[in-house]
């Protein structure tokens, strides 16, 4: 079995000169860093846990990793059955809720892909490629809940 690691690095930019004195004494900013990536992620927490709303927050990053897994699956898929894919944009939406026990977690996502095709033929096809490519999508298959799929598919 072949492994596949990956590294990143998380460096905390918050410290305010009280480091983490007080819930209230810190910022939640950092910085998402890789070797050989273009820029690094500028990071915070949600602005309801005193986070930065102009930044992207952990919750943000899951479901874009969601949401571009799919889709690189979804284009590969195409790709390979002969289906040309001309535009694909999701607007994906994920709903986390708190568990009886307490614990807050994803519950919930839901693909919302608009994609333009060539060939009016293949809308079927190219709806059902969907189900394919959720179940080869590491990072959905890495999740204990459901994601769902609503695409829309245009030829033009």
């Amino acid at each position: 079995m072949k492994n596949h690691i990956y590294e990143i690095t998380v460096e905390w930019t918050g410290n305010q000169g009280e480091g983490t004195l007080s819930y209230q004494s810190y910022s939640r900013n950092h910085q998402i860093i890789a070797d050989g990536k273009y820029a690094e992620i500028k990071g915070s927490s949600d602005p309801l846990f005193l986070g930065d709303k102009t930044r992207y927050n952990p919750e943000d990053l899951f479901l874009s990793s969601l949401s571009a897994c799919h889709m690189l699956w979804y284009l590969h898929l195409c790709a390979t059955h002969k289906i040309v894919v001309t535009e694909y944009l999701d607007n994906a939406i994920g709903i986390m809720e708190k568990t009886q026990n307490g614990i807050e977690k994803f519950t919930q996502v839901t693909l919302n892909p608009t994609i333009k095709i060539t060939d009016k033929n293949k809308i079927n096809q190219a709806t059902q490629l969907h189900i394919e490519a959720n179940k080869k999508c590491f990072i959905a298959n890495s999740c204990n809940f459901k994601i769902h799929h609503k695409p829309t598919i245009i030829a033009q």
